[in-house]
């Protein structure tokens, strides 16, 4: 696999980091989860338990090995710095501060192990005035303006559906982490990534930026074209309850539809700007939808060419024949089901290990591939080091 060869140290908690490491396991890498003394990591403990691990569990840490360490014993440490000193990346996402207060920060990890890659995921960076302010995905999502533009029909702000903060922090630590490892392979020097998952999230918004770089205001979202301005760009309520959603403003498909439903008139309107000048043809489609139940319009837009879909719940999405022809859908050897495996090489493609490690189950296994002795290690297990 594409990561074969390649040594994680996983000290990373909850979503953003186990996500990253995760993939990496995914790929061949060979991912070592340091989980903390003595509950381990957190995820183990959220709701729905099946097959003897929570599903978020299951899905982070299949593949990966894992220890048990007291970070505050420099026994401990000691044991973090042998893995790192074999391994090409470190991974931890604590508050800013916490690993020098611990004593493994890039500095010292570094003068041990020169070749690392450090990758350091936090809520809002290693400096700046938020630097120690702590948060989780909802609260960045806050921060990074995210959350103003996220809005019900009453207009509130509204709970994130995902976690972006905490996904595009991961990704923008992979792609990282990849870069790194190809200028260690070239100079066998490692490196030290700070990822801020607010500056992630706020990455990703080229394409919604033109009233604040432009205009130097705040968007009005039901204005806009990402946000609802836009007529075949919003939701829509069927006669039976349920919802589709209009997703294409290009103004063949808003023809299409129109002429189809008998109102070619309007194509006009959704030439112009988002915005209230398209009212009356969302006014149209509100009242138009709601002529028919959603499997009616699935009929109905067969041979339509246009952006929509059904809005799905997530067990839907999941269990829909597709998603598991593309592999978004995988089950173990007892029939446990996986999310699947998104990035597909055609060659040598990623062959997911679906193994999920008990807490410490690979330690000793660990410790002696690093020089410990069966007697070392039990006094290290029964001084609660492990």
């Amino acid at each position: 696999m594409k990561l074969s060869g390649v040594r994680v140290v996983d000290l990373s908690l909850f979503l953003p980091g186990p996500h990253l490491t995760g993939i990496m396991a995914d790929h061949g890498a060979d991912v070592i989860k340091v989980e903390p003394y003595p509950h381990g990591e957190p995820a183990r403990h959220a709701p729905y338990v099946q097959a003897g691990h929570t599903v978020w569990f299951r899905n982070i840490a299949r593949g990966k090995q894992s220890i048990r360490l007291n970070l505050k014993d420099p026994r401990g440490k000691e044991i973090l710095f042998k893995l790192c000193e074999r391994a090409d990346v470190f991974v931890e996402s604590f508050r800013p501060g916490v690993m020098k207060r611990l004593g493994i920060d890039y500095a010292v990890i570094a003068a041990r192990a020169p070749q690392i890659i450090y990758c350091s995921i936090s809520a809002f960076g290693q400096t700046g005035q938020y630097s120690t302010k702590p948060a989780h995905d909802p609260a960045i999502q806050a921060m990074a303006g995210v959350a103003s533009v996220t809005r019900g029909r009453d207009g509130y702000p509204a709970m994130p559906g995902v976690a972006a903060a905490d996904m595009t922090g991961s990704l923008m630590a992979l792609s990282g982490v990849l870069m790194a490892l190809v200028s260690q392979r070239a100079t066998g020097k490692g490196d030290y990534l700070d990822i801020a998952m607010m500056d992630s999230l706020m990455a990703c918004m080229p394409h919604v930026l033109g009233p604040v770089f432009l205009e130097n205001r705040a968007p009005i979202p039901q204005h806009e074209r990402s946000w609802g301005g836009g007529a075949f760009n919003n939701p829509y309520e069927t006669k039976d309850g349920q919802f589709l959603m209009m997703g294409g403003l290009e103004v063949h498909f808003a023809k299409n539809v129109l002429t189809k439903a008998g109102r070619p008139d309007l194509v006009a309107l959704c030439e112009q700007p988002s915005g209230p000048v398209q009212d009356p043809v969302k006014a149209f489609l509100c009242g138009f939808f709601k002529t028919k139940a959603l499997a009616e319009w699935e009929a109905w837009f067969a041979d339509v060419d246009a952006g929509w879909a059904p809005i799905r719940d997530l067990h839907q999405a999941f269990f829909d024949p597709a998603t598991a022809v593309r592999g978004m859908l995988l089950r173990d050897s007892e029939g446990v089901p996986h999310v699947g495996v998104p990035i597909k090489f055609s060659n040598d493609p990623a062959r997911p290990n679906f193994h999920v490690p008990k807490l410490g189950e690979h330690a000793q296994e660990i410790l002696r591939r690093i020089g410990y002795t069966d007697t070392e290690i039990d006094l290290l297990e029964k001084e609660n080091v492990l």
